[in-house]
Order: C-alpha cells, then sequence, then structure tokens
C-alpha cells in the first residue's frame, strides 16, 4: 500500500511542478504580449516566444498560450487597421486642404484675370477715343513728326559727341600751354636772378 502511495504523491508533486512552470510561463507571455500591444509590434509566434523566454513548442501545444497569441494577433491585426485608416484619413485631410487652397487661389487668379481684362478694355477704348479724336491725316503726321525728332536727336547727339571732343582737346591745349607759361616763368625767373648775381 506505501509503496503505491509513494508514487502518486510524486506523480502529484510532478504535475503540480509543471502546473506551476506552465502558469509561469503564461504570465511571461502575458507580459510579453502586454509589452508588445504598448508597442504596437508585430505579433508573431517567433517574436512572443523571444520576448517570453519560452519555446515555440510551448506556444503551439499550450491551449491558453495558443488561445492568448491568437488572440493578440487579432488586435494587433485590428490596430493596424485602425492605424492604415488613421493614416488614410490624415492623408485625405491634407489632400482636402491642399485642394481648397488650390481652389481659393484659383478664384483670385479669375478674380485678378477679370481686373486685367477690364483695365485693358478701358486703355483701349481710350485709344481709340484719342485715334478718333485725330483728323484723318492726324497719325500719319505724328509719324513723320517722330521720325524727324527722331533725326534731330541723332544730329544733336553727333554735335554733342564733337563738341565734347572738342572740349578735351581744349582742356588738354590748356593744361600745356599752363605747363609751357610755368616752364618760361621759371626760367624768366632764373634769369632774373642771374643778372642779378651778375651785376
Amino acid at each position: 500500500m506505501t509503496t503505491t502511495a509513494e508514487p502518486t504523491g510524486r506523480t502529484a508533486a510532478a504535475i503540480q511542478s509543471r502546473r506551476s512552470t506552465s502558469e509561469a510561463m503564461l504570465e511571461r507571455v502575458r507580459g510579453a504580449l502586454k509589452q508588445m500591444r504598448r508597442e504596437r509590434a508585430r505579433v508573431t509566434v517567433a517574436a512572443v516566444a523571444r520576448r517570453a523566454d519560452v519555446s515555440r513548442t510551448f506556444l503551439y501545444q499550450n491551449t491558453d498560450a495558443r488561445a492568448l497569441v491568437a488572440q493578440a494577433a487579432d488586435d494587433a491585426g485590428g490596430h493596424r487597421v485602425l492605424d492604415q485608416a488613421e493614416q488614410a484619413a490624415h492623408a485625405e485631410a491634407s489632400w482636402r486642404e491642399r485642394a481648397l487652397n488650390a481652389e481659393a487661389a484659383l478664384k483670385h487668379a479669375h478674380c485678378e484675370i477679370a481686373l486685367q481684362r477690364t483695365a485693358i478694355g478701358e486703355l483701349l477704348g481710350k485709344i481709340r477715343d484719342l485715334e478718333n479724336d485725330l483728323p484723318e491725316d492726324g497719325v500719319q503726321r505724328l509719324v513723320t513728326d517722330n521720325t524727324s525728332l527722331k533725326q534731330q536727336v541723332r544730329q544733336l547727339t553727333q554735335q554733342t559727341s564733337r563738341l565734347q571732343e572738342r572740349l578735351t582737346a581744349a582742356r588738354d591745349n590748356s593744361r600745356f600751354l599752363d605747363n609751357r607759361i610755368a616752364g618760361l616763368e621759371a626760367q624768366l625767373a632764373d634769369q632774373i636772378t642771374l643778372d642779378a648775381s651778375g651785376s
């Protein structure tokens, strides 16, 4: 009787030890999954096994561990879908804002073009009014006067250029003569000094 009770006690202790080990491993798996959820890391069996410091076999064979990993993977997939939806909404909002800005700029450009067209129309009307006020041969007379004025300007420019050359030459001559006079005055002074000392 004693011999049969002893293996039963050992078996119970072994089962209890295995259970507590499994519980500790499950607790590590829960902790790893919690951390991965916080980090929004990708949930795979290999990643969970690495983080929880358990074997992949344990994760596949233990029903609780397998259920935890599957649930976390589903949740992470849902988070990923939510993140993608959030990013898509953000991108759409950004594009919507750009489209609104472009639309506002386009309206402003259309207003500016309309104002420019109005101003051009008014100026063209003034030009036509001026043309109508001129006598029939007025345009031809203006063209002729303009041509003769251009010729006069050309002639005056040439005369100015010639006068400028003459002025430059006259200044050069004046400088030369000033130097010559200064030289003669110096000679005269020397001569007067020699004459005074000789007498």
